[in-house]
């Protein structure tokens, strides 16, 4: 038996190096990008540790890893002040800036369809 030939417009996503699915939206799409994102959306400037508390169920260490993803990206922005003790603080880019307005229609959503989602 043949197979079907492949939708042209299907084609995009088969090639797992240009993929914008695969290859953008994975990069923030992670269980605690989005959240940190919409914290630095909320806040001008934000230290690490108000970022954990924001998020208490986050290990320093993938919140770490997390911040540098982002800002690998080019998301996120990271400042390092010359202080005693040193002080960092984290904000989004103009990039990351423009991908909120994204983000608000994708929580808004998931504000709107939470309970029929979770009760399945």
């Amino acid at each position: 038996m043949n197979a079907l030939p492949l939708k042209e417009n299907l084609k995009k996503y088969t090639s797992i190096s240009t993929c914008p699915v695969r290859n953008i939206i994975a990069r923030f799409s992670g269980k605690w990008a989005i959240l940190v994102l919409c914290i630095l959306a909320e806040n001008e400037a934000t230290r690490f540790n108000e970022i954990g508390k924001a998020i208490p169920d986050i290990s320093p260490k993938v919140l770490t890893e997390t911040l540098k993803g982002l800002e690998t990206d080019g998301l996120i922005f990271r400042k390092l002040y010359a202080e005693i003790p040193p002080r960092v603080e984290y904000s989004l880019t103009d990039l990351g800036k423009s991908l909120i307005p994204v983000l608000g229609n994708l929580i808004g959503w998931a504000l709107e369809n939470f309970d029929a989602i979770t009760k399945r």
